[in-house]
């Protein structure tokens, strides 16, 4: 299954460089269903690759000039901030399980396999309904929506902390739509906030009991760099909206058999 796993890798990056987001939301499950990794360690793995990934996919956009930098320190001081207590204070001292009815346990796994399955759902009716609103509020004048921007980071730091997903889906919208920015500028703005509050998520966990299988981690982080430049290519001769909402589809029954499974099949 290690094959399988790595070939997924290849697959993530491919997405993420065909649509520009996304493809990071795959990640856990392919970690947790496929190679059998601890949902908690998975989380934490994610973190390290999505951030490798998105660094990839900034130095290209920094080279087009497409990254807002001011944006991004805006945006990506509070998620920082917010990442770090929730991997470093927050995930360790969550109880193994959480409650128990008689011989049910709904432990801290299943938890997190939950808000990521929710995540992936919200994720997805953002790729397959946000379209149109992203693409009219990216044809407007910029504006600071400084406050809205603030209370949106807060958000994102808590979903990139607890499930290991970059909010690529959270923070393209929110740069388009609250403050007008344009879709190119965005996606490069948006890698530089995932990268930053993915590697220091991944260096808050390393305080922690986890032990790291570093050889499976940077191999996986490989193949799916190897997939961005895929997926790069072959941007430019597939339509990424489609794509997109094709996506969004596959991403939302993920997240329903995630749910089902971590919940009604137990």
């Amino acid at each position: 299954m290690e094959y399988v796993g790595y070939f997924l890798a290849i697959m993530v990056g491919t997405t993420l460089g065909l649509i520009g987001g996304g493809g990071a939301i795959l990640t856990v499950p392919i970690l947790v269903y496929i190679l059998a990794i601890n949902p908690m360690l998975a989380t934490t793995y994610s973190l390290f690759i999505v951030g490798l990934s998105s660094l990839v996919g900034l130095i290209k956009k920094s080279k087009e000039k497409n990254v807002d930098y001011k944006i991004a320190v805006i945006f990506g001081i509070p998620s920082i901030a917010v990442v770090y207590l929730v991997r470093h204070l927050l995930l360790p001292n969550i109880p193994d399980i959480l409650f128990s009815e008689k011989s049910y346990h709904f432990t801290k796994s299943v938890a997190l396999m939950t808000i990521f399955s929710v995540v992936m759902i919200t994720a997805s009716l953002s790729m397959i309904f946000a379209g149109s609103k992203i693409k009219k509020a990216s044809n407007q004048e910029t504006v600071n929506n400084y406050f809205t921007i603030f209370n949106q980071a807060l958000l994102v730091g808590i979903i990139t902390g607890l499930v290991g997903a970059g909010g690529g889906f959270l923070i393209i919208p929110a740069l388009v739509v609250l403050i007008k920015m344009p879709m190119k500028k965005a996606v490069g703005t948006s890698f530089m906030i995932i990268a930053m509050n993915s590697i220091i998520g991944f260096a808050g966990s390393l305080n922690t009991s986890l032990i790291i299988d570093w050889q499976l981690l940077i191999t996986f982080s490989i193949f799916s760099i190897i997939g961005i430049y895929i997926g790069t290519f072959l941007s430019k001769k597939i339509s990424g909206e489609k794509l997109k909402s094709m996506f969004g589809w596959f991403v939302l029954l993920m997240g329903i058999c995630i749910i089902i499974k971590e919940i009604l099949l137990q």
